[in-house]
């Protein structure tokens, strides 16, 4: 029996190739001759980079980059050696996470480190890079970035304009003499799940701004500076349309990645897959199995398991799904791949007590260990 493994996160307690590992463990229990392979898997946010470079034999890499408050912050990326492709997660250089709640405010923070980190990449010799731009903490519409890598973004006296939003109210001209030389040569896949426009009220900041700490009044002026800068941008840039889906993302740098650089907007689950050549791998497979930590009814709408269980099923496989918790809606899953689906947790417990580490990997191993029992015969 052959069985192809690709399990998401249980975020704060396993690791995908941890819990891919578990379903390995448990499935050689009841079958011990089976051919079990584990492959990564992630959604293009928390944990993609992870994912890729303990699932490809890549190497993971640390920088000192400008954190969204201007302070120095360590971020860690991946390099794909064989490939010459780095991994980065937006919010380790620029995330929500990396600012207390109440200094959360989008005129103040900055998407310059993520800028920094791309230049590390290009130095340590990448050309490709998978960019996940979940969690961001901005809405500066990228420009932070853009500085970094070398862009002049200038007010009326010819400086650099402030960090954050801010500076998008300072902006009058933009510059490409200084941009590193070697961006040119790059590509971008971009991790994008949403389809927001940059400007509006679909825009990055009536949407994505109050979480960001926005109130009514900012978020009139960040829209009003983003359409500005917007117009700017479409001087200069062939690819600056700022109602294509998925440029409001990330505080508009999903604006800023198309209209400066070499880059694609797809959805994360889309790019994992296509780099673990995960499809390659399903052809030869008896039984598919995937999940997350919880599995509900928004578990349909692009998240991993669902990406995994729509390629098996173009290849005609059985699909399992195992996960930490299931919700009365998760049966929604069952129309879109998964054919049946086991929560793992054995028996009354806390949050805390299903979420430990060795707890939630013995509890995989025993359910999936019953489950193969009844599957040998």
């Amino acid at each position: 029996m052959n069985v192809v493994v690709a399990m998401d996160s249980f975020k704060g307690s396993l690791s995908g190739l941890e819990a891919g590992n578990g379903v390995k463990e448990g499935i050689l229990k009841a079958i011990p001759e089976a051919n079990v392979g584990v492959y990564p898997l992630a959604d293009g946010g928390e944990g993609t980079v992870e994912a890729l470079v303990l699932g490809l034999n890549g190497k993971l890499e640390k920088v000192m980059v400008t954190g969204p408050l201007g302070e120095p912050v360590e971020c860690t990326y991946g390099i794909l050696e064989a490939t010459g492709t780095a991994v980065i997660e937006m919010a380790g250089a620029a995330g929500i996470t990396l600012v207390p709640e109440k200094n959360r405010n989008p005129l103040n923070t900055t998407t310059y480190g993520v800028g920094e980190v791309i230049k590390d990449a290009i130095r340590k010799g990448c050309r490709h890079f998978i960019v996940g731009i979940g969690g961001s903490a901005t809405n500066d519409g990228g420009i932070g970035m853009l500085q970094a890598l070398g862009y002049d973004m200038l007010d009326r006296n010819g400086k650099q304009v402030a960090f954050g939003a801010k500076g998008l109210e300072q902006l009058v001209t933009i510059g490409d003499e200084g941009v590193i030389e070697e961006l040119k040569e790059c590509d971008f896949r971009i991790a994008c799940d949403v389809v927001n426009p940059l400007c509006g009220e679909n825009g990055c900041s009536a949407v994505f701004g109050p979480q960001k700490g926005a109130t009514p009044a900012m978020i009139a002026q960040m829209d009003r500076w983003l359409k500005a800068y917007a117009n700017l941008t479409a001087v200069k840039c062939k690819n600056a349309n700022a109602s294509y889906p998925g440029t409001g993302a990330a505080g508009g740098i999903g604006f800023a990645f198309l209209a400066y650089t070499n880059a694609v907007l797809e959805s994360g689950v889309k790019i994992i897959l296509d780099e673990t050549k995960l499809e390659e791998h399903i052809l030869n497979a008896d039984i598919v199995i995937t999940g997350e930590g919880r599995l509900d009814g928004q578990t349909i709408f692009g998240k991993a398991p669902i990406g995994v269980a729509k390629l098996a099923k173009k290849h005609g496989k059985r699909v399992l799904a195992f996960a930490g918790s299931v919700t009365e809606d998760a049966r929604m899953c069952n129309a879109h791949g998964i054919d049946a689906f086991f929560p793992i947790v054995r028996g009354v417990c806390t949050l805390q007590e299903a979420m430990d580490s060795e707890l939630a990997k013995k509890n995989m191993v025993s359910a999936v260990e019953q489950v193969f029992r009844l599957i040998k015969y």
